[in-house]
């Protein structure tokens, strides 16, 4: 059974999806694992990250992306297939990485989501289920599964948190991005002792690190050491540093012939590798 790993943070821009995706590839090319990106994000970056937009269009048109697995049960005709809307061998690396697949996403959940919240009294299944319903006979076939959730504590993300394992926190160490950790850990301690899940944190990624700020400096050790009674376990060690490379390598349309290529070689390679190496550490 797979190792089920959601990443979550509720402000936008920390670097949440290029991390998701970063780790995705490096679990499959580097160690070999069969990985699963489940784009639960309506914003469908990690989704567009990993396929042709156009082929996204085609699947989003036949009803072959996440946005289904709810969208059905409010029309009551089955359209989604698991099996078809999984697309398999993705990136933009070398073609595609072997054993790295994609459960692409759909910039219509933002639309359904209202729609479904009226529908839950009518509905035959737990709408926090829903997910789980779909996806769990499918779980035994990966190693891990990177859950890339939207900036909210929504039904949709609760989808997501309902089937993980762990959860991580991408944040840049300022105020702002870090001001909705508690209340991530608190809604997901609710959502956790009212269902009986067995999810926890792994710890917070540090984001567009900026060596030279004293406040970036200050903050990332002030959640170090607030790390074991806040809630959320650890800092991992490796922090990411601020740079350009994020919007070359969520960039489909460039196409790299390794991972060292698309990493920028010696830098990026090899933070991306030892953060994976971490995480990796603490879920095997």
């Amino acid at each position: 059974m797979a190792t089920v790993i959601s990443m979550i943070n509720l402000k936008g821009g920390v670097g949440k999806t290029t991390l998701t995706v970063a780790m995705a590839e490096f679990m499959a090319a580097e160690y070999g694992l069969k990985v699963l990106v489940v784009d639960l994000d309506p914003q469908t970056n990690a989704t567009v990250a990993l396929i042709n937009e156009l082929e996204w269009r085609k699947r989003n048109i036949r009803g072959q992306t996440l946005l289904n697995i709810f969208l059905d049960h409010l029309s009551k005709y089955q359209v989604f297939s698991l099996e078809e809307a999984i697309v398999h061998n993705v990136s933009n690396v070398n073609g595609g990485i072997e054993g790295l697949d994609l459960l692409p996403s759909s910039i219509d959940l933002i639309e359904v989501h209202d729609e479904f919240l009226q529908a839950i009294p009518s509905l035959p299944i737990n709408p926090l289920h829903l997910l789980d319903d779909v996806l769990r006979a499918a779980l035994s076939a990966y190693d891990i599964v990177l859950i890339d959730c939207p900036p909210d504590l929504g039904l949709i993300c609760q989808n997501g948190l309902m089937i993980s394992d762990y959860y991580i926190i991408p944040t840049i160490p300022d105020i702002l991005s870090t001001y909705g950790i508690p209340q991530i850990i608190n809604r997901i301690g609710r959502l956790q002792r009212e269902n009986s899940i067995s999810i926890q944190p792994l710890g917070l990624v540090i984001s567009k690190y900026r060596q030279q700020s004293e406040i970036h400096k200050n903050q990332a050790n002030l959640l170090k050491i607030h790390a074991p009674k806040a809630g959320y376990r650890q800092v991992f060690n490796t922090f990411i540093p601020e740079g350009n490379l994020a919007a070359m390598v969520m960039d489909y349309t460039l196409h790299f012939n390794s991972l060292r290529e698309k990493y920028n070689y010696s830098k990026y390679y090899q933070i991306y590798k030892a953060l994976t190496e971490e995480v990796l550490s603490c879920v095997q």
